[in-house]
């Protein structure tokens, strides 16, 4: 009995211990924590006896340095996981871990406090919205202005409402809610409403319901409604038929904030102004690295099943979760006044002027003001001047400024193009070595009197040549374009009519008989000349290209026998400077105006290896990869391809790249098609693709010719935005699944994927083929003073 009673009190003892262990089941027995209690008496963890060949049966393997230092997505979206307390990936907050580098999960909320503290954003400010254009009696067409105009002070704006809303719904959500109120409409194609109450007790109370309110997955913020006058010498120059009309100054409203009042453009166009150089490097390397760290997460989850894992995935664990080695950032040989292509917005400022500079913030949430360039350490000393003598000219025109809210008026922006002499001799009286400047206003004529047109256009002329005259030393005045777009947006499409405008006050003639479309400043990279039309594509930070374009040869492994696609090429700058180094280059490029110029750059520097074709990537990468990478099949020796050529002195090879350069010329077509099939192609031995997409990086189509065709080993990705490149990678690296999924199975939500998520979804169909492998990444700072910055990365299969 008594042995009994002693096994009976063991068992409650342990039955005790297990329910305290219980207490916390979202951590295993073996990574709990216990805090100590002052009536525990603490002894020290029973240690292994490293004599004893047997473990101890207790003793509870040492934690994953990762364990737990990631949220569990599955239990994010489903509340539970099957792995229960085992899971590798923490079901709270609370239960997440800090990383080994002193990092947090990025999606963690302690991770994203962290990543806006490095950035310089201000934790949990909102935003205001300013509006200085005509708030108007064209609301949703109903027509009046339902007591605005006279009622502002008894006026709130809503912020963040469904872009969709018309003023019914509003009205609606409204009466709901049990919101007093005397009348309320929205702004079509924005996200903001007004309403006015019948006293001031009613607008406080309403203003309190309302705040912070709840509108699906947006929260509703009020905001003030202040009025504010246009000088009267602005307003008399602007017609009704123009952006402001003769009531501008009771209709005027500004959507004002605390913290709206005290932006300027120089946070908004320089956010990383106020630090230093070297910290805005570490901060752009730190959002690098997070951005990378989705690759490997992403590609894991795009993985079909059985299909083994990887092994560039698997060693990502081992470099801090990044899919390969960020060797770090280049710094730009220049930081201040790097931009040589600046596009100034026309519109109102804050105290009602007709400004030419940046606009403050977003369209789409109701902020229309623009401000003066000033203290923005990216523009140029001459960019400035000349937007200076813009706005000038602006105050005394008869043609209206133009009217983002109504889609009318005349005067819309101002682009101005700079090219530097060859060498870049940095001299004062040239302006840092600026030598052509083109300006490009872009106008809408649509409604105008073509008399009154033309006349402005002569006033136009003028007042440029004065102001760059008049400057001591001259500004550099080479060409004056006019683009006519008729657009809600200012980004006009390649084929907007362009007008040239004479500017030599010797010789008239001289300039009328010059098309627009034959204009062109020039520039220089690696002492190659280029020629730049009003409209090509050209990188804004020259010096710095040079350093991208350098970094790009050298990881593309070149040589006289390799056959190099520069995708999305533009004007021909990576293919021409890379031309003396391989056997031929084909140039892709859908602007027709920049493929003109990439003709002329190439004749014009002596480069007879390269081939430029107009059209989009999409439509002629799969011909061309077939073209000039397709073997016979009775030649069965394929190159493997992954050696660089040992370098060899600047001389040999550049009488190798000449003798080449003779060879193609007459081997290879000039028209779109081979009409030698392959024979011109076996002479190289290995083809590497360098691409330099637009911010939403490669199509579809151009992503699945690029992995299909097998021969082409090596892909330099060169991306201005490095979440794109994110996601094109994750389909180039993703293996392919033993069966091709068809239909389309969950796909109707592919709307609100975020773009890795929808790269995932396509990664299950592409068809199968050898993957790349992500080698290395390093980072070029052409944007200073500013978050962005161009990201190159090396792929492999």
């Amino acid at each position: 009995m008594a042995a009994s009673a002693k096994l009976t009190e063991v068992l409650q003892t342990l039955s005790a211990q297990d329910s305290t262990i219980e207490s916390n089941p979202t951590v295993p027995q073996h990574a709990q924590i216990h805090e100590l209690n002052d009536d525990v008496v603490t002894t020290e963890k029973r240690k292994r006896d490293d004599g004893d060949g047997n473990a101890d049966a207790d003793e509870k393997p040492s934690l994953h340095p990762m364990w737990k230092t990631s949220l569990c997505s599955y239990f994010r979206k489903h509340a539970s996981c099957s792995h229960g307390d085992t899971c590798r990936y923490a079901h709270s907050e609370e239960e997440l871990r800090q990383r080994p580098d002193n990092t947090w999960d990025p999606t963690s909320e302690r991770g994203k406090k962290a990543l806006k503290t490095v950035t310089g954003e201000k934790i949990a400010v909102k935003d205001g919205v300013m509006m200085t254009e005509l708030v108007g009696d064209d609301v949703d067409g109903e027509g009046g202005d339902d007591g605005f105009a006279t009622n502002q002070a008894l006026s709130k704006c809503l912020v963040h409402l469904p872009m969709k809303w018309s003023s019914e719904n509003l009205r609606n959500f409204l009466n709901e809610q049990g919101i007093p109120f005397k009348h309320a409409k929205t702004k079509k194609g924005m996200a903001i409403g007004f309403i006015t109450f019948e006293d001031e007790e009613q607008l406080k109370s309403s203003s309190e319901a309302l705040q912070g309110k709840q509108i699906g997955n947006k929260t509703l913020e009020v905001a003030d409604v202040n009025p504010r006058s246009f000088e009267k010498k602005s307003n008399s120059n602007v017609p009704s038929s123009g952006t402001l009309g003769d009531d501008t100054n009771d209709d005027n409203l500004v959507v004002d904030g605390s913290e709206s009042k005290k932006r300027s453009s120089r946070e908004v166009v320089t956010p990383l102004a106020h630090l230093s150089y070297a910290d805005q490097l570490e901060q752009k390397k730190y959002s690098l690295m997070q951005l990378l760290k989705k690759l490997p997460r992403n590609a894991r989850k795009a993985c079909p099943n059985g299909v083994p894992v990887p092994e560039w995935i698997l060693k990502s664990r081992e470099i801090g979760g990044l899919p390969c080695n960020l060797e770090g950032i280049i710094e730009s040989p220049i930081v201040n006044g790097y931009r040589n292509k600046c596009e100034f917005s026309i519109g109102y400022s804050m105290e009602g002027k007709a400004t030419v500079g940046f606009s403050l913030g977003n369209f789409r949430e109701g902020v229309t003001a623009v401000e003066e360039p000033v203290d923005c350490p990216n523009i140029s000393t001459i960019a400035c001047k000349y937007a200076a003598i813009f706005q000038e000219f602006l105050q005394h025109t008869d043609l209206p400024v133009w009217n983002r809210f109504k889609n009318c008026g005349f005067w819309r922006q101002l682009t101005v193009r700079e090219g530097r002499s060859n060498g870049n001799v940095v001299d004062g009286e040239t302006f840092d070595g600026i030598a052509e400047v083109m300006l490009i206003v872009q106008v809408s004529t649509a409604s105008f009197d073509d008399a009154q047109v033309d006349a402005e256009f002569k006033r136009l002329a003028q007042a440029f040549v004065t102001g760059a005259t008049s400057h001591c030393p001259t500004l550099p005045l080479t060409a004056l374009i006019v683009q006519d777009h008729q657009g809600i947006s200012n980004v006009a499409p390649s084929d907007a009519p362009l007008h040239s405008l004479p500017i030599a006050a010797g010789d008239p003639e001289r300039d009328v008989n010059i098309s627009a479309a034959d204009v062109r400043i020039h520039d220089y990279i690696s002492s190659l000349r280029f020629s730049i039309s009003p409209t090509s594509f050209f990188q804004v930070n020259t010096l710095a290209a040079e350093k991208l374009y350098s970094l790009a040869g050298d990881w593309a492994c070149l040589g006289p026998d390799t056959l190099l696609f520069d995708v999305c090429c533009g004007t021909g700058a990576i293919g021409l400077t890379l031309a003396h180094r391989v056997g031929m280059v084909i140039g892709i490029e859908m602007n027709a105006a920049a493929v003109s110029d990439a003709h002329k750059n190439a004749e014009n520097n002596g480069i007879k290896n390269c081939r430029f074709i107009c059209s989009k990537a999409e439509q002629v990468m799969g011909s061309l990869l077939k073209e000039y990478l397709e073997v016979p099949k009775e030649q069965d020796d394929v190159p493997e391809n992954n050696a660089c050529p040992e370098p060899e002195n600047g001389e040999s090879a550049s009488h190798r790249s000449e003798n080449n350069n003779s060879e193609i010329e007459n081997d290879v077509p000039k028209g779109s098609t081979s009409e030698n099939g392959n024979t011109s192609m076996k002479q190289f031995k290995n083809a590497v693709a360098i691409v330099d997409p637009p911010r939403a990086g490669l199509h579809p189509t151009v992503l699945k010719a690029l992995r299909t065709h097998t021969l082409l080993r090596r892909l330099v990705y060169i991306s201005c935005n490095p979440e794109s490149l994110v996601a094109n990678a994750i389909e180039l690296c993703t293996p392919s699944p033993t069966e091709i999924e068809r239909g389309n199975k969950d796909n109707r939500g592919w709307r609100r994927m975020s773009s890795a998520g929808l790269a995932r979804h396509r990664a299950k169909s592409m068809p199968i083929s050898e993957a790349f492998k992500p080698v290395k990444a390093m980072a070029v700072d052409l944007f200073p003073h500013t978050p962005h910055c161009e990201l190159v990365m090396l792929l492999e299969r």
